[in-house]
């Protein structure tokens, strides 16, 4: 059975973007982490580039007035919307928890987290262009695969 390109190019173009994530960390840190593919936040944004490639996709297949891609560019923008709104401002807060947990006296620290993640949003460039390589992996893919 072949897997059907509604599932398969999204999620093509969401590896492609985090791959670009471990590119793009390397080139600016000089040095490879692997661990970055599992982390959130950064350029691109991986959560981008997949709920645009599927909004894409489905724009494709059942064209651009259906209620198919009117729901999936709902769902685009409430995901997108999260990942620079909603989670930037968790971020916000991590590094004040941080900082607080930081500043207490040592026999407290144990009680708490060692250190909170903080980057775990997006800013809007890294989301654009997550969206950019959402719709150019799409396009590319759609008309490559069988």
């Amino acid at each position: 059975m072949e897997f059907p390109k509604i599932v398969l190019i999204p999620i093509l173009s969401g590896l492609i973007a985090q791959l670009s994530k471990l590119l793009v960390e390397t080139v600016r840190s000089g040095s490879a982490d692997l661990r970055v593919i599992n982390r959130y936040g950064g350029m691109p944004s991986s959560h981008t580039a997949l709920v645009v490639s599927l909004t894409t996709v489905i724009g494709l297949m059942e064209g651009l007035s259906s209620a198919a891609f009117a729901v999936a560019i709902i769902f685009s923008l409430v995901t997108v919307r999260d990942a620079i709104g909603f989670r930037m401002y968790l971020g916000e807060h991590a590094h004040i928890l941080n900082k607080l947990i930081e500043d207490l006296p040592a026999r407290e620290k144990p009680r708490f987290p060692k250190h909170i993640i903080e980057r775990i949003g997006h800013t809007p460039a890294e989301a654009m262009i997550g969206a950019l390589i959402g719709i150019a992996s799409t396009l590319i893919l759609w008309f490559i695969l069988p």
